[in-house]
């Protein structure tokens, strides 16, 4: 298995991401990009990302904040996150000059890219989704789906015109860092734009399931083994109708 660090540019940032694929074969296959959660790119990230791998797709986690940066603590992650979140159209470029990394890898069939991202990393999926690039599909887990941090509101951008892929977003019913109102205007928007898009949600379930690290039911982050499993398999299922 090849796993190699590749810097690419967002503008004059230089992003650090963490490429890996089976090099055994240099056979075309499929790509999928994978968004970090807000401490940046972590071991979390790169582990799904060999997991990918192990599947058969050429994986990439991406550098959402550029140089490697990556947070100690919730203050700092906090701090790192928050212009991105605020900024809609600056964290679209930034996912979308991943985008454009993995279509330079010679092994990655440029027609057929999906990504995934976790908690804030599936907020920035979707928002690639959003953004119209011709990607052919995006899976949120436990993603952030609201456009609000206490007082502040995100400067969003409309939905694009173009948009063929489709969305998965898979959701702990329990997350207490999203509201139905979040998820109603996720639906409608999507809806009234007559895209593909899938909500899955599981019982008992809470934010940032899907990391065994975490156990933290004071502040919603808790790990749920039997969700994860389904989340992944849902994921698979998904990725396999779509890149036909």
């Amino acid at each position: 298995m090849l796993e190699e660090t590749i810097t690419y540019y967002v503008q004059n940032t230089a992003c650090k991401g963490f490429l890996t694929f089976d090099n055994t074969s240099e056979d075309q296959r499929p790509g999928i990009i994978i968004a970090p959660a807000w401490r940046g790119l972590d071991e979390f990230a790169k582990a799904k990302a060999r997991d990918l791998a192990r599947l058969g797709y050429v994986a990439l986690a991406a550098d959402i904040y550029g140089d490697a940066k990556k947070a100690r603590s919730d203050e700092e992650a906090l701090a790192l996150m928050k212009p991105f979140f605020l900024d809609r159209k600056l964290l679209q470029d930034r996912i979308h000059g991943a985008y454009q990394a993995i279509l330079e890898t010679p092994t990655c069939q440029r027609h057929k890219v999906g990504a995934i991202g976790f908690c804030f990393g599936g907020l920035t999926v979707i928002e690639l989704f959003r953004s119209g690039t011709p990607i052919k599909g995006a899976v949120s887990f436990h993603g952030v789906l609201g456009n609000s941090i206490g007082e502040e509101k995100a400067a969003t951008v409309p939905l694009a015109k173009n948009i063929e892929g489709s969305l998965l977003v898979l959701h702990g019913h329990d997350d207490p860092l999203v509201t139905s109102q979040d998820i109603a205007n996720l639906e409608n928007e999507l809806t009234e734009a007559k895209l593909d898009w899938q909500f899955h949600i599981y019982s008992n379930t809470s934010h940032a399931f899907t990391n065994p690290t975490l156990n933290d039911p004071n502040n919603g982050l808790v790990y749920n083994q039997r969700s994860a499993a389904r989340a992944w398999k849902s994921m698979q299922n998904f990725f396999k109708e779509i890149f036909i």
